[in-house]
């Protein structure tokens, strides 16, 4: 996304235990975990380069009051995507920056998903054209590839459903002069 938008950057990765920041989280705020996982990675990375501009993300997803974590094998992925069917959930996307090991700005966007009344059929065709992939993905679909046709409507951003508030870290950037306004 980021090199779409004509934003430089480069990866490196964060050494975050995702498991103990959610152990010791709210398990029903999957809005601020999805800000605190992404302040935790933001912050590991920048105390390692101070002067460089460091952006953390992360997303979560909230379902019947609670969190949900990706799937760990394609049978529970069936079975949570079955659970969703006729149903709506969100997609929480938290993006921090970190300069010099401080925070200085951190949001996160929802996007409002529901899910269409889908045929078991159509759940089986699914699961294996995306095959393992899907375990990578925290609603165990990709709305870039075939996962579109889970869904009969979202309401929120595209950016945000694909794991970044786009807008609001472009924005940031912008104010902070790091991207020409």
């Amino acid at each position: 996304m980021l090199a779409d938008a004509g934003v430089p950057f480069s990866i490196q990765v964060a050494d975050v235990d995702e498991d103990a920041v959610k152990a010791v989280h709210d398990p029903a705020d999957a809005v601020g975990l999805a800000v605190e996982l992404a302040r935790v990675k933001a912050l590991a990375v920048s105390r390692h380069d101070g002067d460089a501009w460091v952006l953390g993300a992360d997303q979560t997803l909230g379902f019947d009051d609670r969190l949900v974590s990706k799937a760990a094998s394609l049978d529970e992925a069936r079975v949570r995507l079955a659970a969703m069917r006729g149903r709506t959930h969100q997609l929480h996307s938290g993006a921090a920056l970190a300069r010099n090991g401080q925070i200085v700005w951190s949001a996160v966007d929802t996007a409002t998903m529901r899910v269409r009344e889908f045929s078991d059929a159509f759940l089986d065709a699914y699961l294996a054209a995306e095959g393992e992939e899907l375990l990578h993905c925290v609603g165990s679909y990709r709305l870039e590839g075939m996962g579109s046709q889970l869904f009969e409507a979202v309401e929120g951003d595209y950016f945000t459903v694909l794991g970044l508030p786009l807008w609001p870290v472009l924005a940031e950037l912008r104010r902070a002069g790091v991207l020409k306004s």
